[in-house]
């Protein structure tokens, strides 16, 4: 029996297109006290303009999706000042967005819409 090979998401699987230029990034802070994966749908804080994943039902700015994680981002203990998020004019695949735990379908809708107003297209099957 052939040996079989399991690679992980990278970031190939997620971006589709992006500008040229770094046009499409953003750094950004990830809030403490979170583990994101690549792919993470986040939302932005607006009092404080950090992000951390997207939560429908908070009322502090992060239930409005603001981009996507280019990167995993291990802030399970302090705030990551490191983070990178594909925040305008992209592409990202659909199959390779992480959502939170108990996200609707339109909930995770809903977010999708909020990131083509910002430019970063969601496509099936790429």
């Amino acid at each position: 029996m052939p040996t079989v090979f399991s690679e992980s998401m990278n970031l190939g699987d997620l971006l589709k297109y992006e500008a040229p230029n770094l046009y499409s990034r953003d750094r950004v802070t990830v809030v403490a006290g979170q583990t994101l994966p690549l792919g993470a749908v986040v939302g932005m804080v607006t009092a404080t303009g950090k992000v951390k994943q997207i939560d429908p039902s908070a009322t502090d700015g992060s239930q409005y999706a603001a981009g996507v994680l280019m990167q995993a981002v291990d802030a399970a203990l302090a705030e990551r000042p490191d983070g990178l998020m594909v925040a305008r004019h992209a592409i990202v695949a659909d199959h390779a967005l992480q959502w939170p735990t108990g996200i609707t379908t339109a909930e995770q809708q809903a977010a999708v819409a909020q990131l083509k107003a910002l430019g970063v297209l969601v496509r099936q099957g790429v």
